[in-house]
């Protein structure tokens, strides 16, 4: 079973509840999920990095079992620096300071927010399969804009992608999440069913749409004023990507990375988008090298 040795939780931050779960002990490691799933996404990983970590997997707010607050006209609830304060106060809570980060898509956007807001409290970063969200936006063409035709869809003014994806939420998480690479094969039975099932909760819609419309406006102001400031993400970063997914294909992931961060390295692994679940074990193997100079 998933998860069978981790404790579930809820954290209150401001009005929205925080669900996670916590597991193992040694230097804390935060986990970010991407879209449109949850924690479970770290199933395949989380029991053999418990055995190194303290392992703190959540879902972000708006997804899975977390609070989907109102949003606002300037989408700033959904904006990734809430989200990451957001994580930010769940590690709190729990009493680290600073730790270790690995994330994944949308996740991977909260986490590059976090290194930036929170320079004190990240101390190692790895990054999968994104690029930088204003280098997305500024190099799109044709070919990604197929690829990845949910960003466009998504901030369309609501109610249209709303209703549209609320007729049959379980039909968008199937369609996205199985045209890529390997298509639904990946994915665990009993995950797809809570992705589709988290995705048909109230609110959820709107959620998902508000987080993809603040990633199209105010996160720009904010990764624009970033760049003005010549700051970047300071603390050791670790960008890996699937060599059969859409940033190999139309991105130089490393040079892109370089322009924001100060110390990057990363590769192509043998899989897809989806790599907690596509190439966990090669996953894994990274994360413990790239993590263990603090393990305790």
């Amino acid at each position: 079973m998933a998860f069978e040795d981790f404790t579930p939780f809820r954290v209150a931050v401001g009005d929205v509840d925080i669900f996670g779960v916590k597991g193992g002990s040694g230097p804390p490691l935060l986990l970010l999920h991407g879209h449109p799933q949850s924690h479970l996404i770290w199933q395949r990983c989380a029991a053999q990095l418990a055995e190194h970590f303290t392992v703190i997997a959540t879902d972000l707010r708006g997804y899975g079992a977390s609070g989907k607050p109102p949003s606002d006209a300037d989408h700033r609830p959904y904006s990734k620096r809430a989200m990451a304060a957001d994580q930010v106060a769940v590690m709190r809570h729990f009493g680290f300071e600073r730790f270790l980060v690995c994330a994944h898509d949308r996740g991977a956007r909260v986490a590059h927010r976090m290194a930036l807001d929170y320079p004190d409290a990240v101390e190692r970063l790895m990054l999968l399969d994104i690029a930088p969200t204003l280098a997305m936006y500024e190099a799109t063409d044709r070919a990604f804009a197929t690829y990845y035709f949910h960003w466009f869809f998504l901030i369309q003014p609501e109610p249209l992608p709303e209703t549209l994806i609320g007729a049959n939420p379980a039909a968008y998480v199937d369609a996205v999440m199985g045209s890529r690479h390997a298509g639904l094969a990946p994915f665990a039975p009993e995950a797809l069913d809570a992705y589709r099932s988290a995705l048909a909760q109230p609110g959820a819609v709107h959620a998902m749409c508000e987080d993809y419309r603040a990633s199209a406006s105010i996160d720009l102001e904010h990764d624009r004023a970033d760049i003005e400031r010549g700051h970047k993400i300071g603390c050791p970063l670790r960008v890996l990507w699937g060599e059969e997914g859409v940033i190999e294909k139309c991105f130089d992931a490393l040079a892109e990375w370089r322009h924001v961060a100060r110390d990057v390295s990363g590769r192509s692994l043998p899989c897809g988008h989806y790599i907690p679940e596509e190439a966990s074990g090669e996953l894994v193997t990274e994360m413990l090298s790239f993590f263990e100079a603090v393990e305790q």
